[in-house]
């Protein structure tokens, strides 16, 4: 029998998130953080990105103690708006969505500046240092043909060897403007010119891979470990698979592959301290590694029974008094 002074501590957890009242519960994976706390006996305070603040050297920001209840349409409870110093939270977890612009990586900055007391998920610098699809090209061997480029007559050339192309913006997200272009699309031309009109970024252009018909895999891995997955399947006709354009969810299984690809990159992701990714992989190639706000435990836990979220917590709390006593998470 567990003595009380051997007891569990309960944490004090601060989410940085999106607007709750805003969010599509079924599918959303930090409100299935926050019930997970919530069940454990955690305490749930919330934020937006807009509401954080360096304020005479103090971490700080303007939010509400939160209750959750999976419920459609009645999901959440509020307090009464507060600042509060972040130092006061055993745990952030940054799960606000990108874009990835310079709004996001200041929070990152602020948040790294909280003490070790304070558990960041995911460490904030490497969030900064890693974005989706940066992280992805330390690992060639894993991915299908990939070129990282604005340069027109550059990628004009990437095209003419792999003919049939999708070029995506360099840190977007959801599927938003991801484009497939065939050998004889004329439109490529085009679609540089507004990409590059809007900003300074590179683009992400990729050799299509056929088995994105049979499904996009989103694998989720917990402290480098892989933990579940699920297959997303383009709408007929699409060439995108996220969730967010109309991607359905179906079970899937981790194939031999799979795990070889997370087996490769699992022991990087823990020396960075990315304890929730997920990774997008399409046949045998990895194209993406999720590190900012991945999602697809709510489906996960709804077609192969396997609560993720719980899995994550146990990592917390394995990890976070070790962290609080050394200042790394090991």
């Amino acid at each position: 029998m567990t003595s009380p002074l051997n007891a569990p501590k309960n944490l004090s957890i601060a989410i940085q998130m999106d607007p709750v009242e805003a969010i599509a519960i079924a599918g959303d994976t930090s409100f299935a953080f926050g019930l997970e706390a919530q069940k454990r006996g955690h305490s749930l305070w919330y934020y937006t990105p807009d509401k954080l603040s360096l304020n005479a050297s103090r971490i700080e920001a303007r939010g509400q103690s939160l209750q959750l209840f999976d419920r459609q349409d009645d999901h959440f409870a509020v307090g009464a708006l507060e600042i509060r110093p972040l130092t006061d939270f055993d745990v952030v977890l940054m799960r606000q969505d990108p874009p990835f612009d310079m709004a996001y990586i200041t929070a990152t900055h602020l948040l790294e500046m909280l003490p070790p007391t304070t558990m960041v998920v995911n460490n904030p610098a490497e969030v900064r240092n890693a974005p989706e699809k940066l992280l992805v090209t330390l690992f060639p061997e894993l991915m299908p043909p990939t070129l990282i480029s604005r340069d027109p007559a550059t990628i004009a050339a990437f095209r003419a060897t792999h003919r049939d192309i999708i070029v995506k913006p360099l840190f977007g997200n959801g599927g938003a403007g991801v484009f497939r272009l065939r050998e004889d699309d004329q439109n490529l031309s085009s679609l540089l010119e507004m990409f590059f009109e809007t900003n300074r970024e590179p683009v992400m252009v990729q050799a299509y891979i056929p088995a994105v018909t049979k499904g996009d895999k989103r694998v989720i891995l917990v402290d480098g470990e892989p933990v579940g997955a699920v297959n997303r399947i383009p709408q007929k006709g699409e060439a995108r698979s996220n969730f967010h354009v109309g991607g359905s969810a179906a079970a899937t299984d981790l194939t031999a592959r799979d795990l070889e690809i997370c087996q490769a990159i699992g022991p990087e992701l823990r020396r960075r301290q990315l304890l929730f990714v997920g990774i997008d992989i399409i046949g045998d190639y990895i194209t993406e590694i999720n590190v900012t706000s991945p999602t697809g435990i709510r489906e996960i836990l709804r077609l192969s029974n396997i609560d993720i979220a719980a899995l994550t917590w146990d990592a917390i709390e394995r990890i976070h008094p070790t962290y609080a006593n050394n200042g790394i998470a090991r």
